[in-house]
């Protein structure tokens, strides 16, 4: 019978490499989601139940956002569902890996869900900032619009170059570079997960997202630069 520290060795030989994420989706939630995965593995679920209870903490907890006021409770738990449905989100591929059982469908599941979350979050702040925040400019209505374009942008960015890149037969992993994944921590949805637990504070919840917004719009040409060359 299979034990579930055999079902996590397992795991631990189908995860990606680390290049190319920052330090929370390497430590935290890669982690947090083999766990999640072993224990889908165990009771016989599929990657796709996986996804789908995914949503099922993370769509509730943005609605939360945007329909109720910001407090101490609501701030702990939308980070808390956020960052475990971000989990589970990582979990579903594991999952699949080890079994050998992604395709497809599977696949697709997963990228939509993905993009109708990166554009829920940023909807449900821009509501929650409009209904709940007494802002010292209306022109601060225009952060969510403009996160939502620049994380949706490198959503997709990487989805396409990943799919229209032609791999080197023989070529080893690019290196992992530990600065780079220091540097990529503002960008990681992770972190934007963990920033909800600032939102009982307007002045420090404004202040995070903010810095993050800045974060991604620094990172964006960067990105969409070596992403292009990539294919060239």
């Amino acid at each position: 019978m299979t034990t579930f520290a055999d079902v996590l060795r397992l795991l631990s030989t189908v995860q990606k490499p680390p290049t190319g994420v920052s330090l929370y989706t390497r430590f935290v939630n890669r982690p947090a989601g083999r766990v999640f995965a072993a224990v889908a593995y165990r009771i016989g679920a599929t990657p796709n139940q996986v996804t789908v209870l995914s949503a099922v903490f993370t769509f509730p907890a943005l609605a939360a956002v945007a329909l109720v006021p910001p407090g101490p409770g609501l701030s702990v738990g939308v980070c808390a569902a956020l960052a475990l449905g971000f989990a589970l989100d990582s979990a579903d591929g594991q999952l699949a890996r080890s079994r050998r059982a992604g395709g497809p469908s599977g696949e697709w599941l997963d990228h939509v869900l993905d993009c109708v979350k990166v554009v829920c979050v940023h909807s449900a702040v821009l509501v929650a900032l409009y209904r709940f925040f007494d802002l010292p400019s209306r022109a601060l209505l225009l952060a969510p619009l403009v996160f939502q374009l620049a994380a949706v942008l490198v959503f997709f960015v990487a989805i396409l170059t990943t799919k229209l890149s032609r791999p080197t037969p023989g070529a080893a992993p690019a290196p992992h570079s530990a600065v780079r994944s220091v540097l990529l921590l503002p960008v990681d949805y992770g972190v934007t997960c963990l920033g909800f637990l600032f939102l009982q504070s307007q002045q420090l919840f404004l202040g995070v997202y903010c810095a993050l917004l800045v974060a991604h719009l620094v990172f964006l040409p960067a990105f969409l630069i070596r992403s292009f060359r990539r294919l060239c």
